[in-house]
């Protein structure tokens, strides 16, 4: 989030938090059912369910290698989550912003029938224009573009250039706009679409955590092999991540964007064929998980199962940092029965009241042998994991009470030992960029800190 952007989302916060809900994360007391661990899981394809013996020679096949609880981590999810798996899919790491811009524009001009968008941030700058006018473009050859923005994230985008879309016929909706008046009864202003998804032809979708801006026209770093100038606060790099799905799973991709539009009072879609046959295209079993204020907290169940089912490592990257209670001591309990717990969180950050209330922590992380890293050479904004080299997810939802309660998101957790060596390797890279923070140093930090910790910690908590 620029400062601008912040500035813009504190003045409207003003008037939310007195909506803010009192809801609270679901217990994971009783959702680890051992009897339940040793049936098999569900597995989805693009004709329907799988034959239970089937899918359970598939995964035989799958997970030879991985760890030997992970069919049973995969049980619990689903009893917890109620979201099968889908087989038969091609999954592709893209990281920071230029890399998934390339790959976006060029599957979008090369749509035959559909694209369908939806973003948190849609910036009016020279990569939102040029991503406008791909748009554009290709509703002029008879693709069928539709919009979905979010109506706090892009305060700061002008109207003319949503305008501008609108009239060359693009289907465009600001999702729970910030006016009343707009929706009348159903004004929701403290529940935030922050979900990046675009889906084209129904056939290959993108989701992760990179907006629609030249925020991200900078790779970091140490991916774009530029030397680190973090004096010019311009030229600082965004890490992030995105994924690129092909297979049966992007169905489950298309169907939450159209139920986010009809949840919008949007008005039916216009006529296509959203969901074309999907024949497996790879080898990657994924779960796919979108989440609302009404759901019950799906890809927090399944972030809190994976960690305490962890046998060797829990490696998450999070750009918003500020876990419940049930977090914390999930991952101390996962540090000190002997997993290898690393954490690779923001050293610089756009969001100093996360980043402070997160902080707060850190201390009784450490003492439990949590093992804190900062990176120092880019902008934090990616939400990823791999636990036990098998368990990966990527998505758009930060590790906090908005996320997780409040807000629209959507992850994408993949199953595969293949995939989630990638994600360790882009793991190792970030852990090459950071540096580890000792108890010792912790606490040797200035009392000021300190207090202003408190403070964010306390403030994020009520909004």
């Amino acid at each position: 989030m620029t400062k601008p952007r912040v500035a813009a989302w504190l003045a409207v916060l003003a008037l939310a938090v007195g909506l803010a809900s009192c809801a609270s994360l679901p217990s994971m007391d009783g959702l680890v059912d051992a009897p339940a661990a040793r049936a098999n899981p569900t597995i989805a394809t693009g004709k329907g369910r799988m034959d239970k013996k089937k899918a359970a020679d598939l995964l035989a096949r799958r997970w030879a290698k991985a760890t030997p609880d992970m069919k049973a981590l995969a049980v619990l999810e689903e009893a917890a989550t109620g979201v099968p798996l889908v087989a038969g899919n091609k999954v592709t790491l893209l990281f920071d912003g230029p890399a998934t811009m390339k790959e976006m524009m060029a599957a979008a001009s090369n749509a035959k029938t559909s694209i369908n968008l939806e973003t948190y941030i849609f910036d009016q700058d020279e990569i939102g224009l040029q991503f406008a006018n791909v748009l554009i473009e290709k509703q002029k050859q008879g693709v069928t573009v539709n919009v979905l923005y979010d109506s706090v994230g892009t305060l700061a985008t002008p109207k003319e250039f949503f305008a501008r879309m609108k009239q060359a016929g693009i289907a465009m909706v600001a999702f729970n706009p910030v006016n009343p008046a707009a929706r009348v009864g159903k004004w929701e202003l403290n529940n935030r679409d922050h979900r990046k998804l675009m889906v084209v032809d129904g056939k290959v979708a993108f989701t992760g955590g990179i907006n629609i801006s030249s925020t991200y026209a900078n790779s970091s770093f140490f991916r774009s092999k530029r030397k680190p100038d973090t004096t010019d606060s311009k030229k600082v790099g965004w890490r992030d991540t995105h994924i690129k799905i092909e297979g049966p799973a992007v169905a489950s991709l298309q169907y939450h964007f159209i139920e986010g539009w009809v949840n919008q009072d949007a008005g039916e879609l216009p006529e296509r064929e959203y969901f074309p046959p999907l024949a497996p295209v790879g080898d990657k079993i994924v779960r796919v998980l979108a989440t609302d204020p009404e759901r019950e907290s799906e890809i927090y169940k399944a972030f809190m199962l994976s960690i305490q089912e962890a046998k060797k490592t829990v490696h998450i990257t999070s750009a918003y940092f500020v876990p419940d209670r049930q977090f914390v001591d999930a991952l101390s309990a996962a540090a000190r029965r002997g997993v290898d717990v690393r954490l690779v969180l923001p050293g610089v950050t756009d969001h100093g009241l996360v980043f402070h209330a997160g902080r707060a922590f850190y201390d009784e992380l450490l003492r439990n042998g949590v093992k804190i890293h900062q990176l120092q050479v880019a902008i934090l904004h990616a939400k990823t994991a791999v636990i036990d080299g098998t368990w990966s997810t990527v998505g758009s939802a930060n590790i906090d009470r908005r996320s997780f309660l409040h807000n629209y998101e959507l992850n994408v957790v993949v199953l595969d030992a293949g995939f989630g060596n990638d994600m360790e390797s882009a793991f190792a890279e970030d852990l090459r960029d950071s540096k580890e923070i000792t108890l010792a140093q912790w606490r040797d930090r200035l009392w000021a800190d300190r207090l202003k910790e408190w403070a964010a910690r306390l403030t994020e908590y009520w909004i």
